[in-house]
């Protein structure tokens, strides 16, 4: 089942079908959100020779071997071999046919000589690369990819597209589990996320209760097993666990995780910090009132199910073994699962106004976000989670609710009367997200948005 990822299908078939320009196209992500599927299906239509290598943990002439294998595979040829691979290229020249040459985990051949010998080669192949010959580069390694994208990189300026493929916002992810209710695909998507490989392990004709613990609570559960051998092993290495396991608890702040680890090396905790940020495992945000206040900045982990993975699963390997998912979901699930939904809800709405501003839906819009509060009159500070900043500094201040029943007009009025009491805020309009919508009709003066308008 291909899934989403309209934009991008239709953007790299039209770079695979376009003969009057030379193409080179670079594709990158984490692993398993798809790049591989979505290649191979714009692949689909190209009329021609499709030849998809998998760099391999060798050496340069190892992979290179390997490489002149597949080509001849893939187009019925003896075996051969070639010096280089720019008499591969020079040969693949002399050829009536049309060839669509994919590298897949280009990190692992990069790897294979010292920094920027392969990215200098490559740089030569795409300049080099014959009219009959497309071709795509693709890879995991987030932080080795985008050194391709750096001025100072050979690769720097060569591609004719480039494709940064990230998970499944919380819509498209519903579509792996089309028939659950509004309520249900909130806490899908809270716990599971959006990894297309992780989202197909789901067997949505049984409860979130029991694909938790059936994929998650056991050790050899397949998305356990996903997190702790793929999604962590990558990067534990260059990274303090811990730091995740704070995040992951809440603690935003940075002296929140400094305080959380017990160290005082700051140091390392910026280097480590700065290591995750750019391997995309965490984002640091900031209210979209205080774009520049730096006490104001706060971490949080982008994938949804290693944020959960750290909140409930992380340092309690053991006491799942001793006791069994099912004791340990009943003990440790409930209050705190209702919560961490209900703030994974929230991250929701926000990519419900990403989806409206890209689609031109909310057209005045210019940001959206948190919004930090200081009300020195009462003495009191705070956070609003969902708050979208419009043309000429006015902000709609969005109530987010993840109720098991539809909110009332009095809950709304009340909620109201809360944010009227706080000195200091530039109020422009007011708004409910209630996943099971509202008793009342819609009243003008509040907007109100339902699980029917976010799916």
């Amino acid at each position: 089942m291909f899934v989403g990822r309209e934009n991008e299908l239709r953007e790299l078939r039209k770079e695979f079908s376009d003969w009057n320009k030379k193409t080179a196209v670079l594709v990158y992500g984490k692993r398993r959100v798809g790049k591989s599927t979505l290649i191979n299906k714009a692949a689909d239509s190209f009329e021609g020779v499709v030849i998809n290598y998998l760099c391999v943990t060798s050496t340069f002439e190892g992979n290179m071997t390997l490489l002149y294998k597949s080509i001849c595979e893939a187009l019925l040829l003896p075996k051969m071999s070639f010096e280089s691979i720019f008499d591969l290229m020079d040969y693949l020249k002399t050829l009536d046919k049309k060839i669509l040459l994919i590298i897949d985990e280009y990190p692992y051949l990069k790897e294979t000589k010292k920094k920027g010998e392969v990215d200098s080669i490559m740089q030569a192949v795409i300049d080099r690369l014959p009219e009959n010959i497309k071709m795509v580069l693709c890879g995991s390694y987030i932080a080795v990819m985008k050194e391709l994208l750096e001025e100072s990189n050979p690769l720097f300026g060569r591609f004719s597209k480039i494709f940064h493929i990230r998970d499944f916002d919380y819509k498209d992810a519903a579509c792996f589990y089309p028939k659950l209710s509004y309520r249900d695909k909130v806490a899908m998507y809270s716990v599971f996320g959006g990894s297309p490989f992780v989202l197909k392990q789901i067997d949505s004709s049984v409860s979130i209760e029991e694909n938790i613990k059936k994929l998650i609570l056991p050790e050899t559960g397949l998305v356990r097993v996903h997190i702790e051998n793929t999604m962590l092993k990558e990067i534990q290495k260059s990274y303090d666990t811990r730091i995740l396991e704070a995040i992951g608890n809440g603690k935003k702040r940075y002296s929140e995780i400094s305080n959380w680890l017990g160290t005082s090396e700051n140091g390392l905790l910026d280097k480590q910090l700065k290591i995750l940020l750019d391997m995309e495992t965490i984002k640091k945000y900031e209210p979209i009132n205080k774009p520049n206040d730096k006490k104001k900045q706060f971490y949080e982990i982008v994938d949804n199910l290693m944020r959960f993975y750290f909140a409930f699963i992380f340092g309690n390997s053991g006491t799942i073994t001793r006791i069994g998912p099912e004791q340990f979901y009943k003990r440790n699930f409930g209050e705190k699962f209702r919560e961490y939904v209900s703030r994974r809800f929230e991250g929701i709405v926000l990519e419900y106004f990403h989806r409206m501003a890209l689609e031109g839906k909310i057209e005045d819009i210019e940001d959206y976000g948190s919004y930090w509060y200081d009300d020195p009159k009462n003495k009191t500070n705070g956070e609003f989670d969902c708050v979208v900043k419009r043309i000429g500094d006015n902000y709609d201040f969005y109530e987010c609710k993840y109720f098991d029943r539809k909110m009332t007009l009095e809950e709304c009025e009340q909620e109201k009367k809360q944010l009227d009491d706080i000195e200091g805020i530039r109020v422009s309009k007011v708004g409910f997200v209630s996943i099971e919508g509202f008793s009342m009709k819609k009243i003008g003066k509040y907007i109100l948005i339902d699980g029917k308008t976010l799916y």
